[in-house]
């Protein structure tokens, strides 16, 4: 919060002094309309009132036109920040390095949006507060002025209350935390379930689904009235406290105009004054209440943008060497030591029978994951390639992958391929026939997340990405269960000649790819059970061959 403070002075100082000046003109108002009374109204003059309804006229001028500079300051403060930090996150989510954090996706997505929006609010809290400390100071220098007493009320008595409510702002700040941390939980698991909402309906899991994030809301519904109550409680009590006071000094007032201690004008004035000054009285009773929220809020941003990078930042090294690659001792999620090597050149399937192996072995050789054993690729860790390299040595494609709105060119101008490059991949990938299917063929529009494609498509385009990046290792994970049979077979034919003089390990079950590999290994338990062509082990694996058949 005070880097979000620092950094925006320029607009913040004078748009609190502008905030502040406005304040100072809306309590003068009171005070002008009791001048006219004692001046002119009482005189009898009209010279006198129409030259004091133009000076108050002036003032309305002035007070509106200060304050329209003011929030227009403000507001651009507000919306540089909130953009600032949202870059920043995305730029520490997204950095090649990667992100090592205990926020899941859906935290980090409400993080970026939501938070970042909440921290960005306190450059307007402290014109707010800036603005009621002014106005309540006037307020009693000018009521010094008309009656010592009214003046040592309002400056000593508001500071005493507004202290004593400050008694409810940790409880206030923990609960808003526990509310926010219980709703990006909450978003963090809807994110997941719709991502996933395919795979649930395939096994049937829409109602444990659902339950989940049933319990999950609750939690995030409860959380929420834990807060707003001792909220509704605190800011009940100050408008209670600032209505009270305000009585307080009209009541004081009226008193000393029956004994003649006040003229008339003057308890106007006062009785005006202690009106206005409920607004700056409440505001600086609420405004811990809403600071709170802030700093809940900039504590996770905090907290995201100080999270260690997952992989070490290296030093300019020698370019990785043509090699195999090797995985030793990987343990994750259900892998137990397994060891597995990978000449250059070689077409290799991988066939698991438990999926969550396969997808456990890709989160492994994509290095997203802390897990046991090492992986070289050329005779180097995967922790010492430099981040800008990895993708021209090891590319995984995993099942599940994302396009980008905008057309079908831009999602494979990702690859920084050559058009050469590109239209070998549509062919290989027989995404060539989804972009001859429109008119407007690569300048075809791409909505997010691909979702104005089928299935197929989808993972097509997906693929033809992969392909035009032209990696040394290239892994894919089930590339093609959204396609037919006929497809497929295509694909696994052409994607083989392709890679010809590359790595390529396709994780699948697919006869054709199976078919087409140079070798096929099997994982079960864990660990490599059995190796060899597609036909050798259809012929002598009985379990193979159960699981291949179709």
């Amino acid at each position: 919060m005070r880097r979000t403070v620092s950094r925006n002075r320029r607009w913040l100082i004078p748009g609190s002094g502008l905030i502040g000046l406005h304040q100072i003109c809306e309590l003068s108002v009171p005070v002008l309309i009791g001048v006219i009374v004692d001046r002119a109204v009482s005189t009898g003059s009209v010279q006198a009132i129409l030259t004091w309804v133009s000076v108050l006229a002036a003032l309305f001028v002035v007070l509106t036109l200060v304050y329209r500079y003011g929030a227009r300051l403000l507001m651009f403060a507000i919306a540089r920040e909130s953009h600032l930090l949202r870059v920043e996150l995305s730029r520490k989510v997204l950095h090649p390095l990667g992100i090592t954090t205990d926020f899941q996706t859906g935290e980090l997505l409400s993080i970026s949006s939501t938070d970042s929006d909440e921290t960005s609010y306190v450059l307007d809290y402290v014109p707010r507060v800036t603005g009621a400390v002014v106005a309540t100071i006037t307020c009693g220098a000018i009521l010094l002025g008309i009656d010592v007493p009214l003046g040592l009320m309002v400056l000593i008595g508001v500071p005493m209350v507004v202290a004593g409510l400050q008694i409810t702002a940790p409880l206030i700040a923990r609960r808003v935390e526990d509310q926010q941390a219980a709703v990006g939980r909450a978003s963090a698991l809807a994110t997941d379930l719709i991502s996933g909402q395919r795979p649930l309906q395939g096994i049937g899991a829409q109602r444990n689904a659902a339950q989940r994030y049933r319990a999950a809301s609750r939690r995030s519904l409860q959380a929420t009235l834990r807060a707003a109550r001792i909220q509704s409680l605190h800011e009940g009590a100050a408008a209670a406290a600032g209505a009270v006071a305000a009585m307080a000094v009209a009541v004081l007032a009226s008193y000393f105009a029956l004994h003649g201690a006040v003229s008339v004008g003057e308890l106007i004035t006062v009785i005006g004054l202690a009106q206005f000054l409920i607004e700056p009285f409440s505001l600086l009773a609420i405004v811990p209440s809403w600071v709170a929220e802030a700093r809940a809020s900039a504590n996770r941003v905090a907290t995201v943008l100080s999270s260690p990078s997952r992989h070490r930042q290296l030093s300019a090294a020698p370019a990785v060497k043509r090699g195999p690659l090797i995985v030793e001792n990987a343990t994750h999620h259900g892998l137990d030591g397994l060891h597995l090597r990978i000449d250059p050149g070689e077409f290799v399937a991988v066939l698991a029978a438990d999926p969550r192996a396969a997808a456990a072995l890709v989160d492994v050789l994509s290095g997203q994951v802390r897990a046991g054993g090492v992986v070289r690729v050329g005779g180097r860790g995967l922790g010492e390639i430099a981040p800008g390299e990895r993708r021209h040595t090891l590319l995984v494609e995993h099942h599940h992958s994302d396009l980008f709105s905008g057309t079908v060119q831009s999602n494979l101008d990702i690859a920084s391929a050559d058009d050469r490059a590109v239209s070998a991949a549509l062919q290989a990938s027989c995404a060539q026939d989804v972009v001859d299917l429109h008119p407007d063929g690569l300048a075809h529009p791409v909505v997010e997340r691909g979702a104005s494609l089928s299935g197929g498509q989808r993972q097509r385009i997906a693929l033809a990405r992969a392909l035009a990046a032209d990696p040394e290792v290239l892994v894919l994970h089930d590339p093609t269960t959204a396609v037919d049979a006929v497809t497929e077979q295509n694909i696994a034919e052409r994607v083989r000649r392709l890679r010809a003089d590359r790595t390529t390990i396709v994780f699948t079950s697919s006869p054709a790819f199976l078919a087409a590999a140079d070798r096929v290994i099997v994982l079960s338990d864990g660990r490599v059970h059995a190796e060899g062509t597609h036909r050798e082990l259809f012929d002598t694996d009985p379990g193979y061959r159960r699981r291949v058949a179709r």
